[in-house]
């Protein structure tokens, strides 16, 4: 007779810091997003391709646009954040890397529980995505 094993539809304290900080990090990149489209939008900050030129790059390949308006891959944009075309990349970033923090918080509460294991993949897998966002594989962060 096999044996019948109940699942419990309750979740668990990992599963809860995880969606509470994903949560706050969305709403927050969410405000960052918003608050720095209004600077673009509103003009406050100037902008690197000025909006009367920027319908003429549309046409072009990325490798084309960035060549043209010489513009860097990858982690470049972090210089350029006092242009108001490149402020909104602060509120990307921050989304970008919630999870990454959402991994972090659950290994404390792993290793209380003594779950070596799972708060070795929760590191592992932290560290994974920071390698891949940081370009050191010339992937240009993305």
């Amino acid at each position: 007779m096999p044996e019948h094993h109940e699942k419990s539809l309750q979740a668990t304290p990992e599963q809860i810091i995880y969606a509470r900080i994903l949560e706050k990090g969305m709403f927050f990149g969410l405000v960052i997003l918003l608050i720095t489209y209004a600077i673009y939008m509103l003009g406050i900050l100037k902008p690197y391709i000025p909006l009367t030129e920027i319908s003429k790059y549309w046409i072009m390949s990325v490798t084309d646009y960035l060549h043209q308006t010489n513009i860097h891959q990858g982690w470049s944009w972090v210089a350029m954040v006092h242009y108001g075309d490149f402020i909104n990349f602060i509120g990307i970033a921050l989304l970008a890397g919630v999870t990454i923090m959402c991994f972090l918080a659950v290994i404390p509460s792993l290793l209380r529980q003594k779950d070596k294991l799972y708060a070795g993949l929760a590191l592992l897998e932290a560290l994974i995505l920071a390698f891949a966002a940081s370009g050191i594989l010339g992937s240009g962060g993305h």
